[in-house]
């Protein structure tokens, strides 16, 4: 399997998608500044497995349409975007979300579960 090639920072697109999922979770002001803070976020790494460990979410497997498109990309060396993702809260048994990139995150632990993912990581403050 092909290493997975990152973008420098998100696609203009991958915002709109966070904000999509966040509506789900959280009231519109607080999507807004999650939002606004996601797009002026620095670029970190994590690995895809702590990434998912972190989320509480399963392993999509290779046969998911999406994972399958990305996993394609990966292979003919198309760069992906990085993920974008809100923090966690261990005390309040808040778990991370992935906002934007859970497709992404399952290809690349496909490739390597120690894959080093650029992320954009914001936190949720109580003042919400």
């Amino acid at each position: 399997m092909a290493s997975v090639k990152w973008l420098e920072k998100p696609e203009a697109h991958d915002f709109p998608a966070a904000a999509d999922y966040l509506d789900l979770i959280a009231e519109a002001a607080t999507v807004k500044k999650l939002t606004k803070r996601l797009q002026a976020g620095a670029v970190v790494h994590k690995k895809a497995k702590d990434i998912l460990r972190a989320a509480q979410l399963s392993l999509l497997p290779v046969e998911n349409p999406h994972v399958a498109a990305d996993l394609a990309k990966i292979e003919k060396g198309v760069a992906l975007s990085p993920i974008l993702l809100v923090r966690g809260d261990i005390v309040a048994g808040v778990a991370l979300q992935i906002a934007d990139g859970y497709h992404r995150v399952c290809a690349s632990y496909h490739t390597d579960e120690n894959t080093d993912i650029p992320v954009v990581l914001v936190k949720l403050t109580r003042k919400q």
